[in-house]
């Protein structure tokens, strides 16, 4: 059955990579991204500073209006790399309310149409950060809410046909994950020494995960994280 799905960030990296997989698998793809001007872009990709509350709203508002979602995938996230004694309590709050504030936003905006219709998807985009990595703490935090709204949100919609899962991501070979960690660097070995299978996941591995959480199989499966990390989450490999 064709689906109409909204994801966010979904110009680059695993937003990218899962709007083509759902577009080929024959859904209708809405992206929101800051910049629109991809004429190969597998749906409809509509320009938004998710950051910018207002504007967001008035995206989403119209939006809701002109097409009936099934589901909707959290993938816009923003990273700040900070230690422990350097952290800006003013970047601590931009962080999270950067990367926890778009999802509520967007899922509320959509929720009433997918209870009206009884049927519906939510997936957050968490992180392996969550298990702990240095200089990460704001957006780990940010991230590890991301799994409690899954649990809660998956608890209040139980009843109502709408499954929320999350998908938590370790290191992938996206320009946001390059933009902080350059092939061939120390932070790219410190993050490969983490994952057993010795290498960076790619961005259509993580999509085929969430388009499954998407669709009619995964009907019984809520309030999940799956790790998508090469094994990195159940700890190193054995020697």
């Amino acid at each position: 059955m064709k689906r109409t799905f909204l994801i966010t960030g979904a110009s680059k990296g695993i937003g990218r990579a899962l709007s083509e997989r759902l577009a080929r698998d024959g859904h209708q793809v809405i992206g929101l991204a800051r910049r629109a001007d991809d004429p190969s872009f597998p749906g409809t990709l509509v320009p938004v500073d998710m950051t910018d509350r207002a504007a967001t709203q008035t995206v989403l508002t119209d939006l809701s209006a002109r097409f009936k979602f099934d589901g909707v995938v959290n993938n816009v996230g923003f990273i700040e790399l900070s230690p422990l004694g350097s952290i800006d309590l003013d970047g601590l709050d931009r962080a999270m309310s950067d990367n926890l504030a778009p999802a509520v936003q967007t899922v509320q905006a959509l929720l009433p149409g997918m209870r009206e219709r009884g049927w519906g998807r939510i997936v957050n985009l968490s992180s392996l950060v969550v298990l702990g990595v240095a200089r990460r703490s704001t957006y780990a935090a940010a991230k590890a809410a991301m799994i409690s709204f899954t649990r809660t949100w998956a608890l209040e919609l139980a009843e109502q046909g709408i499954t929320v899962n999350a998908v938590a991501p370790g290191p992938t070979e996206t320009e946001m994950f390059r933009a902080n960690t350059p092939a061939g660097s120390e932070a790219e070995q410190r993050f490969l020494s983490l994952v057993p299978m010795k290498r960076l996941g790619r961005p259509e591995e993580l999509a085929a995960a969430v388009a499954f959480l998407l669709g009619e199989d995964a009907g019984f499966i809520t309030g999940q994280t799956l790790f998508v990390d090469g094994g990195a989450s159940i700890g190193k490999a054995s020697i």
